[in-house]
Protein backbone atom coordinates (compact mmCIF):
# COMPACT_ATOMS: atom_id res chain seq x y z
CA UNK A 1 0.00 0.00 0.00
CA UNK A 2 1.23 3.69 -0.65
CA UNK A 3 2.45 5.78 1.77
CA UNK A 4 0.91 9.02 1.16
CA UNK A 5 0.89 12.84 3.01
CA UNK A 6 -0.26 16.39 1.83
CA UNK A 7 0.76 20.01 3.34
CA UNK A 8 -1.20 22.82 2.44
CA UNK A 9 -2.19 22.43 -1.34
CA UNK A 10 -0.05 19.47 -2.27
CA UNK A 11 -0.99 15.78 -1.64
CA UNK A 12 1.26 12.83 -2.66
CA UNK A 13 1.88 9.33 -2.66
CA UNK A 14 4.67 6.51 -3.07
CA UNK A 15 4.23 3.05 -3.92
CA UNK A 16 7.66 0.95 -3.89
CA UNK A 17 8.92 -3.04 -3.90
CA UNK A 18 12.04 -4.16 -4.23
CA UNK A 19 12.98 -6.27 -6.68
CA UNK A 20 11.83 -9.74 -5.86
CA UNK A 21 13.87 -12.00 -3.91
CA UNK A 22 15.71 -8.39 -2.28
CA UNK A 23 14.40 -7.19 0.94
CA UNK A 24 15.65 -3.44 0.53
CA UNK A 25 15.33 -1.14 -2.57
CA UNK A 26 17.87 0.61 -4.06
CA UNK A 27 15.27 2.73 -5.40
CA UNK A 28 14.11 5.53 -2.61
CA UNK A 29 12.49 9.23 -2.35
CA UNK A 30 11.80 12.30 -0.18
CA UNK A 31 9.19 14.33 0.01
CA UNK A 32 10.32 17.23 2.48
CA UNK A 33 8.62 20.68 3.51
CA UNK A 34 10.67 24.14 4.14
CA UNK A 35 9.12 27.35 4.86
CA UNK A 36 9.59 28.43 1.56
CA UNK A 37 9.86 24.84 -0.73
CA UNK A 38 8.36 21.44 -1.27
CA UNK A 39 11.18 19.47 -1.84
CA UNK A 40 9.97 16.20 -3.83
CA UNK A 41 12.75 13.43 -5.00
CA UNK A 42 13.47 9.88 -6.59
CA UNK A 43 16.92 8.03 -6.18
CA UNK A 44 17.45 5.01 -8.35
CA UNK A 45 20.93 3.89 -6.57
CA UNK A 46 22.65 1.75 -9.35
CA UNK A 47 22.06 -2.44 -9.56
CA UNK A 48 19.76 -3.65 -6.96
CA UNK A 49 20.66 -4.83 -2.86
CA UNK A 50 22.43 -3.43 -0.31
CA UNK A 51 24.92 -1.50 -2.11
CA UNK A 52 22.42 -0.14 -4.31
CA UNK A 53 20.15 0.65 -1.21
CA UNK A 54 23.16 2.47 0.50
CA UNK A 55 23.88 4.61 -2.15
CA UNK A 56 20.48 6.27 -2.31
CA UNK A 57 20.23 5.99 1.24
CA UNK A 58 23.08 8.89 1.28
CA UNK A 59 21.22 10.50 -1.55
CA UNK A 60 18.35 10.84 0.77
CA UNK A 61 20.29 12.04 4.06
CA UNK A 62 21.77 14.99 1.87
CA UNK A 63 18.28 15.88 0.62
CA UNK A 64 16.59 16.29 3.44
CA UNK A 65 18.91 17.98 5.61
CA UNK A 66 19.63 20.56 2.74
CA UNK A 67 15.68 20.66 1.19
CA UNK A 68 15.62 24.45 0.74
CA UNK A 69 19.02 24.70 -1.77
CA UNK A 70 18.02 25.43 -5.11
CA UNK A 71 17.91 21.86 -6.47
CA UNK A 72 21.25 22.02 -9.21
CA UNK A 73 23.01 22.58 -5.39
CA UNK A 74 20.98 19.61 -4.11
CA UNK A 75 22.30 17.48 -7.23
CA UNK A 76 26.23 18.88 -6.34
CA UNK A 77 25.96 18.26 -2.91
CA UNK A 78 24.38 14.21 -3.67
CA UNK A 79 27.02 14.02 -6.24
CA UNK A 80 30.11 14.80 -3.71
CA UNK A 81 28.27 12.14 -0.59
CA UNK A 82 27.69 9.72 -3.59
CA UNK A 83 31.50 9.87 -4.61
CA UNK A 84 32.17 6.51 -2.82
CA UNK A 85 29.54 4.55 -3.31
CA UNK A 86 27.46 2.87 -6.82
CA UNK A 87 26.27 6.28 -7.63
CA UNK A 88 22.34 6.88 -8.19
CA UNK A 89 20.15 8.25 -10.83
CA UNK A 90 18.07 11.89 -9.20
CA UNK A 91 15.22 13.45 -9.92
CA UNK A 92 14.34 16.32 -7.65
CA UNK A 93 11.80 18.38 -8.21
CA UNK A 94 10.92 21.86 -5.94
CA UNK A 95 7.87 23.74 -6.01
CA UNK A 96 7.54 27.52 -4.15
CA UNK A 97 5.20 27.63 -1.34
CA UNK A 98 4.54 31.27 -2.47
CA UNK A 99 3.72 31.46 -5.93
CA UNK A 100 3.65 27.47 -7.23
CA UNK A 101 6.39 27.46 -9.87
CA UNK A 102 8.37 24.23 -10.04
CA UNK A 103 11.85 24.16 -10.44
CA UNK A 104 12.72 19.92 -12.02
CA UNK A 105 15.92 18.39 -13.18
CA UNK A 106 17.55 15.23 -13.40
CA UNK A 107 20.63 13.19 -13.78
CA UNK A 108 19.89 9.53 -15.28
CA UNK A 109 16.83 7.85 -16.12
CA UNK A 110 14.51 8.54 -13.55
CA UNK A 111 11.65 9.89 -15.38
CA UNK A 112 9.41 12.73 -14.19
CA UNK A 113 6.33 13.92 -15.65
CA UNK A 114 3.95 16.65 -15.00
CA UNK A 115 0.31 16.20 -16.68
CA UNK A 116 -2.26 18.95 -17.30
CA UNK A 117 -5.92 19.32 -17.61
CA UNK A 118 -7.45 18.47 -14.25
CA UNK A 119 -8.25 22.14 -13.61
CA UNK A 120 -11.79 22.20 -11.51
CA UNK A 121 -12.29 25.11 -13.92
CA UNK A 122 -12.36 23.31 -17.47
CA UNK A 123 -13.05 19.64 -16.42
CA UNK A 124 -13.13 18.77 -20.68
CA UNK A 125 -10.11 20.60 -21.42
CA UNK A 126 -7.48 17.85 -23.48
CA UNK A 127 -4.55 16.43 -21.15
CA UNK A 128 -1.08 17.87 -21.78
CA UNK A 129 2.57 15.79 -20.79
CA UNK A 130 5.43 18.28 -19.79
CA UNK A 131 8.83 15.63 -19.21
CA UNK A 132 11.57 16.74 -17.01
CA UNK A 133 14.61 17.52 -18.33
CA UNK A 134 17.28 14.79 -17.45
CA UNK A 135 20.83 14.98 -17.74
CA UNK A 136 23.67 11.88 -19.01
CA UNK A 137 25.53 11.13 -16.25
CA UNK A 138 25.67 9.42 -12.71
CA UNK A 139 25.58 10.82 -9.40
CA UNK A 140 28.47 10.41 -7.56
CA UNK A 141 30.42 9.07 -10.82
CA UNK A 142 29.77 11.69 -13.48
CA UNK A 143 27.82 14.64 -13.14
CA UNK A 144 27.20 16.98 -16.43
CA UNK A 145 26.94 21.18 -15.96
CA UNK A 146 23.13 20.91 -15.20
CA UNK A 147 20.80 23.33 -15.91
CA UNK A 148 17.26 23.58 -13.79
CA UNK A 149 13.84 23.98 -16.12
CA UNK A 150 10.64 26.16 -14.37
CA UNK A 151 7.41 25.46 -14.76
CA UNK A 152 3.99 27.85 -13.22
CA UNK A 153 2.13 25.07 -11.60
CA UNK A 154 -1.75 24.92 -11.76
CA UNK A 155 -4.16 23.50 -9.80
CA UNK A 156 -5.09 19.64 -10.27
CA UNK A 157 -1.46 19.48 -12.38
CA UNK A 158 -0.13 15.93 -11.88
CA UNK A 159 3.51 15.15 -11.19
CA UNK A 160 4.64 11.61 -11.58
CA UNK A 161 7.89 10.50 -10.74
CA UNK A 162 9.33 6.79 -11.71
CA UNK A 163 12.14 5.36 -11.75
CA UNK A 164 12.97 2.69 -14.38
CA UNK A 165 11.97 0.16 -13.12
CA UNK A 166 8.61 0.83 -13.85
CA UNK A 167 7.62 0.65 -17.44
CA UNK A 168 7.71 3.82 -19.35
CA UNK A 169 4.31 3.78 -20.41
CA UNK A 170 3.34 5.00 -16.56
CA UNK A 171 2.42 8.74 -18.90
CA UNK A 172 -0.39 7.16 -20.31
CA UNK A 173 -4.78 6.43 -19.02
CA UNK A 174 -4.09 8.01 -16.17
CA UNK A 175 -6.67 9.00 -14.38
CA UNK A 176 -6.03 12.92 -13.56
CA UNK A 177 -8.85 12.71 -10.50
CA UNK A 178 -7.95 10.32 -9.00
CA UNK A 179 -6.36 10.14 -5.38
CA UNK A 180 -2.42 9.87 -5.38
CA UNK A 181 -2.46 7.23 -3.58
CA UNK A 182 -4.45 4.83 -5.71
CA UNK A 183 -2.78 6.08 -8.69
CA UNK A 184 0.18 5.00 -6.97
CA UNK A 185 -1.12 1.65 -6.46
CA UNK A 186 -2.61 0.54 -9.50
CA UNK A 187 0.63 1.44 -11.28
CA UNK A 188 2.88 -0.19 -9.57
CA UNK A 189 0.74 -3.38 -9.41
CA UNK A 190 0.53 -2.48 -13.06
CA UNK A 191 3.64 -1.56 -14.05
CA UNK A 192 6.48 -2.39 -12.13
CA UNK A 193 9.15 -4.56 -14.28
CA UNK A 194 10.14 -7.99 -12.50
CA UNK A 195 13.84 -7.10 -13.29
CA UNK A 196 15.01 -4.16 -10.91
CA UNK A 197 13.26 -2.47 -8.01
CA UNK A 198 10.32 0.10 -8.74
CA UNK A 199 8.93 3.26 -7.43
CA UNK A 200 6.41 5.67 -8.24
CA UNK A 201 5.90 9.03 -6.62
CA UNK A 202 2.63 10.78 -7.33
CA UNK A 203 1.84 14.60 -6.42
CA UNK A 204 -1.11 16.37 -6.91
CA UNK A 205 -0.94 20.31 -6.83
CA UNK A 206 -3.90 22.29 -5.77
CA UNK A 207 -7.48 20.91 -5.20
CA UNK A 208 -9.64 18.87 -7.78
CA UNK A 209 -12.98 18.43 -6.51
CA UNK A 210 -13.98 14.73 -7.55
Amino acid sequence: MAESGANGTLEWAVAARPIPGESVSGDQYVVELTETETLLAVIDGLGHGPDAAAAAGKAVDVLRENAAEPVEVLLVLCHTALARTRGAAITIASISASNGSMSWLGVGNVEAALLRGASPGSPSASPSTDMALLFGGIVGHQLPTLRAHAVDLQPGDLLLMATDGIARSFTQDVHLRAAPARLADGMLERLARPTDDALILVARYGTVVS
